[in-house]
């Protein structure tokens, strides 16, 4: 955590808001990726809270149609946005993962909250078509509204079988920590600046929404 200290640090709180892949799958919790950027906080002296809300399963639609209530809970400074992975894998519209992860976005960027936005890589035999699209739901959102994106959140764990579990899908106990480096190599520049997010980019896209519809 170089460059960070207790003094260049204001008291955040980061909502993981994802599936399975954040939720520790089948691991004990404190081995997570999630517990694991805290405890490092905790040893830093940073005032940094992970508060983690990622369920196993969940779609960009069940997250949704919690994410308001959720988000007014914990009152989060910046949420992790780690979801579609599930949508993917069911082969769901690209085009409705887009407007959900959109819907999401929206409500945190109205909130005063950054958001990191975290994608995943579907296997191949999906198609390069769909795989294509899907992909593109999450740089085609970072570049809107001019987010950080992890493109591929088991960036250097997924190909590798010794840090996966036995269902190739699942990051193992091993596997963890390296999932905790790649998201807080993005999210470390998010945590020095206390200011709040460039909302322009987001007030521009809700002028364009309305005079579609008028």
């Amino acid at each position: 955590m170089a460059g960070l200290s207790a003094q260049t640090l204001n008291a955040t709180t980061v909502l993981v808001f994802g599936d399975s892949l954040s939720a520790a799958y089948r691991l004990n919790p404190v081995d997570g990726w999630v517990n694991l950027l805290q405890r490092k906080a905790d040893r830093e002296k940073l005032d940094l809270t992970f508060i983690n809300a990622s369920i196993s399963g969940e779609t960009t639609r069940g997250g949704l149609s919690r994410f308001n209530q959720t988000f007014e809970k914990n009152k989060p400074d910046i949420v992790i946005l780690e979801l579609g992975a599930n949508d993917g894998l069911r082969g769901f519209p690209p085009k409705v993962i887009k407007h959900n992860l959109q819907t999401m976005i929206d409500f945190a960027q109205d909130h005063n909250a950054k958001t990191l936005l975290v994608g995943i890589y579907l296997p191949p035999n999906y198609g390069k078509h769909y795989t294509a699209k899907f992909q593109d739901v999450y740089v085609s959102l970072s570049s809107q509204y001019q987010l950080p994106l992890i493109p591929y959140l088991l960036e250097g764990v997924g190909t590798d079988q010794s840090l996966m579990q036995a269902d190739g899908l699942h990051p193992n106990a091993k596997g963890q920590p390296v999932i905790a480096e790649t998201v807080w190599q993005s999210l470390k520049s998010m945590l020095v600046s206390p200011a709040l997010p460039d909302t322009s980019m987001h007030q521009a896209n809700t002028a364009e929404k309305q005079r579609a519809t008028n």
